[in-house]
């Protein structure tokens, strides 16, 4: 899903439009369009800074094309989330029908009320004064 991410920058409230990335076995910094999955070793940036990239002395800079804005997010993905979170939320009318659940068991029983009451295994007890 295409969600709208902010420049890594400290202070800087743009909407990043690359992703930066550092090659650092071939002294190499690679910025090119904002990648699908933030990743934890990219840093995310707005079209302000990454115009004014700059990298140390010795290495190489690679600039893929860049899109002129920052994406906007998509109408269909935010549409199709929410469908299936409805989905997700609904009770089957048939239970027999309802898709297997990992973990799912069923549903515990009150006890008898015919005098036949189990205790149960779990007992409170008096602490000492």
């Amino acid at each position: 899903m295409g969600s709208i991410r902010q420049c890594s920058r400290s202070a800087c409230q743009r909407s990043a439009i690359a992703t930066l990335t550092y090659v650092y076995a071939d002294s190499t910094a690679v910025l090119g369009p904002l990648a699908t999955y933030a990743e934890p070793h990219c840093y995310d940036l707005c079209a302000i800074h990454a115009e004014r990239l700059t990298v140390p002395r010795g290495w190489e800079v690679m600039r893929l094309a860049l899109p002129e804005q920052p994406p906007v997010p998509n109408t269909d993905d935010l549409m199709a989330l929410a469908k299936a979170v409805r989905q997700a939320g609904t009770v089957p009318d048939n239970p027999d029908e309802a898709p297997a659940q990992r973990g799912l068991r069923e549903p515990i029983e009150p006890p008898s009320e015919s005098g036949g009451a189990r205790r149960g295994h779990l007992r409170i007890l008096r602490g000492q004064q």
